[in-house]
């Protein structure tokens, strides 16, 4: 496996079909890839106000959806954060596997009229547990999240002034790892929140089968 996408999501551009497609585009070459390769995503801006001006729910929509295959794509993710991050910097930071931030990183939660944008963004916060309550909080009363704050909320994983290190340790620790059984093992811990353990038995027990016959014929990808 090997760091051979990158992208980068400007979070000052307006949410816009351009931004959709180079989502998509991101998509498209790791799924063709089948599971060999990193997807890193540089992230960076925050939106001036009036920001949601022009939006449609259709675009919305659609951009939501692209974030979704993003999170299920059968490839390991990393965001790399600078700065202030918002708007579509930071719905794509909070879509991925793994979240680096520089020391002067900062999350910009998407405001509109006072209040915080009731998009994915405020589902993706939300389910951050064990930290729900805390992230409740900070998106109910408050619109900037220093980086300190948001790495004890584990919205970010790493902060670092050696991002270049950082993110090439990151790709280290996940060369040689199946994407597409990455992608079985995410769906099995986000689903583990809200499945029982008799719904939940099976697929797991399917996914172990697949572990042992792949520990059988010696296959690593």
């Amino acid at each position: 496996m090997s760091a051979g996408l990158v992208a980068r999501i400007d979070g000052t551009r307006a949410l816009s079909t351009d931004q959709v497609a180079e989502i998509s585009a991101v998509c498209d070459r790791a799924e063709d890839r089948d599971g060999g390769v990193t997807v890193v995503l540089h992230v960076s801006g925050a939106p001036a106000e009036p920001w949601a001006t022009g939006l449609t729910v259709k675009l919305v929509n659609r951009w939501e959806q692209a974030l979704r295959r993003l999170e299920r794509l059968p490839a390991a993710t990393i965001a790399v954060a600078t700065g202030d991050c918002g708007g579509a910097a930071l719905d794509a930071l909070l879509a991925t596997d793994h979240r680096i931030a520089g020391t002067s990183a900062r999350l910009v939660l998407p405001i509109q009229d006072g209040l915080i944008w009731p998009g994915m963004t405020l589902y993706r916060l939300a389910r951050q547990l064990p930290h729900a309550a805390a992230v409740r909080q900070a998106v109910l009363f408050g619109g900037v999240l220093e980086v300190s704050q948001a790495q004890a909320l584990y919205l970010v994983h790493e902060v670092t002034d050696d991002l270049p290190g950082a993110l090439a340790g990151a790709v280290g620790r996940v060369t040689g790892v199946s994407g597409t059984e990455l992608a079985v093992r995410r769906q099995l811990a986000l689903e583990a929140q809200t499945v029982g353990f008799e719904d939940a038995l099976g697929v797991h027990l399917a996914a172990c089968d697949r572990a042992l016959r792949r520990a059988a014929a010696g296959t690593v990808s």
